[in-house]
């Protein structure tokens, strides 16, 4: 299983930029859009979509159930990105691709309502999130967010940022040094 995407696309993108005739293989296409959605690369992934040739396209329902997914994303639409997401029975090594993209989009969307968010509806989570009202509970317990008496609003806490490295004023002093040295020399 390869989880290493960042190198993978680098490949396909070479892949397709070698390809005989500038037409790559399906399998190359499918990936490459699917490896964009999980990079959140939506111009890259769209561009692609817009020089896939159409008999490849039409010929491979795999990929438009791709693109589907990234029009939702393009769009915002939360709800509609999961019921695209599991609205086609992927192939391998697509399948792998879908699984990591859709852990991606529920932890952005998880980070965004710890973000934006003092007080929200457990059905919007649930929305937002793609998961059942058990599946939600339990993550929100597991972050530390508040969950109401009544069940029905949770108080999530903004996520963890790490601290920001600091460096002495002496260190940048030095840094500034050498660097003004070496372009005076």
């Amino acid at each position: 299983m390869i989880t290493n995407f960042d190198k993978l696309c680098g490949e396909l993108e070479k892949q397709e930029l070698e390809a005989p005739n500038g037409i790559a293989s399906p399998s190359t296409y499918a990936q490459l859009l699917a490896i964009y959605l999980y990079q959140n690369d939506l111009c890259n992934a769209k561009f692609l979509w817009k020089r896939i040739p159409q008999n490849i396209v039409s010929s491979n329902p795999e990929i438009a159930a791709i693109w589907v997914i990234g029009q939702k994303l393009w769009k915002k639409d939360l709800a509609g990105t999961y019921q695209a997401l599991t609205a086609y029975n992927w192939t391998e090594p697509i399948a792998n691709i879908i699984r990591a993209l859709e852990e991606r989009v529920r932890e952005r969307a998880f980070n965004l309502i710890g973000r934006s968010y003092s007080t929200i509806s457990l059905d919007t989570v649930v929305s937002m999130t793609g998961l059942t009202n058990e599946a939600v509970i339990q993550i929100c317990n597991d972050r530390k967010w508040e969950l109401s008496e009544d069940g029905v609003t949770i108080k999530p806490l903004p996520p963890v940022q790490p601290a920001p490295l600091h460096t002495s004023s002496e260190d940048q002093l030095f840094k500034l040094t050498e660097f003004v040295s070496f372009l005076e020399n």
